[in-house]
C-alpha cells in the first residue's frame, strides 16, 4: 500500500494514474495495480465530488443531530448506528467521546424536512434517548476542499446620516 498514492488520490480523486506516476516516480502500472489493489482491499471506499450548494438554485439544508444512545448489550452503538446510516437523507454517521455518542451529519430540502426527519425517524429509533439539532449556517471547508470563502460582501455599506 502506498500512502502518497492515496494523499494524492485524497486531494483529488480524479488525477490519472499517468498523473499520479509521474509526481511520485513510480511506474504508471504499479500505480494502477495499487490503486485497484486498495478497491480490492476495502481502503478505497468511493470517489467523491465535492459540491458547494450555495451556488446553485437548487436549496439544501444541512444539520449535526447529535445523539444519546442507551447501547444494547453485545451491540453497543453499533446497531443505532447502522440504522441511521441506511437513511438516505443521511451523510455521515460518527461514534463521538464526550456528552453525545453519536453525531449525524444530514440533509434536506428545507429546515422543516430536517426537523420531520429527527423527530419521525432518528428519534423514534429503540435506544435513542434524545437528540440535538444544530443547522448548518455555511460551509467553509468539506472533505479537505475549501469553499471560495473569499466572497466579497455583497450587502453594500449602510450608512447613518
Amino acid at each position: 500500500m502506498n500512502v502518497q498514492i492515496l494523499k494524492l488520490l485524497a486531494k483529488d480523486a480524479r488525477m490519472s494514474a499517468s498523473d499520479i506516476s509521474t509526481v511520485t516516480g513510480l511506474p504508471e502500472i504499479e500505480v494502477v495495480n495499487e490503486i485497484q489493489q486498495m478497491k480490492k482491499d476495502g481502503l478505497i471506499r468511493g470517489f467523491r465530488t465535492v459540491i458547494d450548494w450555495e451556488k446553485l438554485d437548487e436549496f439544501y439544508v444541512s444539520a449535526i443531530v447529535e445523539i444519546k444512545v442507551t447501547p444494547k448489550a453485545g451491540l453497543g452503538f453499533e446497531d443505532v448506528a447502522k440504522k441511521i446510516a441506511r437513511f438516505h437523507e443521511v451523510e455521515s454517521v460518527y461514534l463521538l467521546s464526550g456528552d453525545s455518542d453519536l453525531s449525524v451529519i444530514v440533509k434536506c430540502k428545507s429546515f422543516q424536512d430536517v426537523s420531520r426527519f429527527v423527530a419521525k425517524e432518528l428519534a423514534t429509533i429503540e435506544s435513542v434517548t434524545s437528540t440535538k439539532t444544530q443547522f448548518v449556517m455555511r460551509r467553509y471547508k468539506e472533505l479537505d476542499v475549501d469553499l471560495d470563502v473569499t466572497d466579497p460582501d455583497q450587502r453594500g455599506v449602510v450608512s447613518s446620516c
